[in-house]
């Protein structure tokens, strides 16, 4: 029986597929990496001229005398997963940019078939512009169809092994996924509200074996659960905030129960503490951890990987209105911690905290939370690593190594009791902000009172929501954090 399942944009070569529009081959500092025997005599001369040069990420192009774009991808001296990411990013855009249809990359060994097509699925996606569509309906418009066909292939220019293959279908699914969490972090606030994202979470229960979503809308829901810092945070919008649930059980699963935990605050003014008006342009940004953990959960089950994992992601608006809550206000959290409310733009450690109690409510042994969280850590790291806080260090270790392995790269920073002073409050067991000393590590103390006895790791990843400077990636939405809990998973199945 013949398979007429369309193939998805990127994936492995087969004997039957036509000849290519565009080739790209890598290019070392000795020369092009596992050239095919077709390759016309012009790439030479790119690299004699130095035109094509080795450093990651650099392209140049030639045509063949039929016409077929060569196109010669600079992996670096000592290639890392990173510069092949890199260079097949960059070239499958190059290629795009010359008008392709079909691009071939070939690879000099099946160890960069997985990045290699992570890399070009998130090359070949274009954030869509939102025309003329009502609030309702969450959908961008589409995007023109001119996206090419991606092939991967083996030394040579050949079918990969069926190794490669399998890894070219597991890493253009990650990619896929990410470009999952990229679309919904495009959207404007009010197109992607709290209600909308539980639409999308819900459609991916729907889709997936394995995986299933559920949700409760509205401040009531939130304080029938005891959750008063969350629906705290929810006072100021009339948008009902929603608390999302998903749970994954793979075939074969075993290990403990992971918890991933995400901010998607839709929209952020800082409430009563009011950001100024140039840096609200960007808070549809602030629901980028949620978005990441809907993505990982989509790769997760995509991949069928073997583990068990629990997502919880708290959404809601953070807006200004007679019933927002103030500075000094006093709520009590989930698990019955009192917090003052000293700063109502730290809004995000308020709705972490009731969902991390939830998590560990519903079994989780391992926790991740991530979060667009503080400025702070702007500022400390720049857009090379997301801050990395919490307790235990085999487990922060693993989700370091997670990092290395994908890209998504952490940097730990210190959490010890001179940070945890710093929210003590007279009106109630602490404060949520203690001015702007290690303010991300304040959020990070914050949290931790909210994390039982269980392994947990805190990611603030407020620099690398949008505008990375990745070659695979376009200016606009990242989906940064799905490839690293994606792999954090794969460490818990073992």
């Amino acid at each position: 029986m013949t398979d007429t399942a369309p193939r998805p944009p990127v994936s492995a070569l087969r004997d039957e597929d036509p000849k290519a529009d565009a080739v790209v081959v890598l290019l070392g500092p000795d020369g092009p990496l596992g050239a095919p025997d077709d390759a016309p005599a012009a790439l030479g001369r790119l690299v004699e001229s130095g035109e094509a040069r080795s450093a990651a990420g650099s392209v140049a192009h030639t045509h063949g005398d039929d016409g077929t774009r060569w196109v010669l991808a600079g992996v670096g001296d000592a290639p890392t997963a990173e510069d092949l990411r890199s260079a097949a990013g960059a070239a499958v855009r190059h290629a795009r940019g010359l008008r392709a249809r079909s691009v071939v990359v070939v690879l000099d060994d099946a160890d960069s078939a997985g990045p290699v097509a992570t890399a070009a699925a998130l090359a070949l996606h274009e954030p869509a512009k939102v025309v003329g569509r009502p609030a309702s309906d969450p959908d961008p418009e589409p995007a023109p169809d001119d996206t090419p066909a991606v092939r991967i292939a083996g030394p040579g220019g050949g079918v990969p092994d069926d190794d490669a293959g399998a890894a070219v279908t597991a890493g253009a699914a990650v990619g896929s996924a990410q470009n999952g969490a990229r679309v919904l972090q495009q959207l404007p606030s009010n197109h992607l509200t709290p209600r909308a994202l539980v639409a999308r979470a819900l459609a991916i229960g729907d889709e997936l074996d394995g995986l299933t979503a559920t949700a409760e809308v509205g401040i009531g829901a939130l304080r029938r659960r005891g959750m008063g810092l969350f629906s705290a945070v929810s006072h100021g919008s009339d948008e009902p905030p929603a608390l999302i649930t998903l749970r994954y059980e793979g075939p074969g699963a075993a290990g403990p129960l992971l918890g991933l935990v995400g901010k998607a605050v839709t929209h952020d003014t800082g409430g009563y503490s009011l950001k100024p008006p140039l840096s609200m342009r960007t808070m549809r940004f602030d629901m980028s951890g949620g978005a990441a953990v809907l993505g990982a959960m989509e790769a997760i089950a995509r991949l069928r990987l073997p583990v068990r994992v629990l997502a919880v992601v708290c959404s809601t608006e953070n807006l200004v209105n007679g019933s927002a809550m103030k500075p000094d206000d006093v709520f009590t959290a989930k698990n019955g911690t009192t917090v003052e409310i000293t700063n109502t733009d730290a809004e995000g450690r308020l709705v972490l905290a009731d969902g991390l109690t939830y998590a560990l409510e519903l079994g989780a042994e391992r926790l991740v939370d991530i979060a667009t969280l503080t400025g702070g850590v702007v500022t400390a790291l720049g857009t090379s690593h997301a801050g990395l806080m919490g307790r235990d260090d085999d487990w922060l270790a693993e989700v370091t190594a997670a990092g290395e392995a994908t890209g998504e790269r952490v940097w730990r920073l210190p959490l010890e009791d001179a940070h945890r002073e710093l929210l003590k409050s007279r009106l109630a067991d602490l404060t949520n902000s203690g001015g702007r000393v290690a303010h991300p590590i304040q959020g990070a103390a914050f949290l931790e009172r909210f994390t039982g006895d269980a392994p947990w790791a805190h990611v603030d990843m407020a620099a690398l929501s949008h505008d990375l400077p990745r070659k695979y990636l376009a200016k606009g939405p990242s989906g940064w954090g799905v490839r690293l809990l994606t792999e954090t998973a794969r460490r818990v199945a073992g």
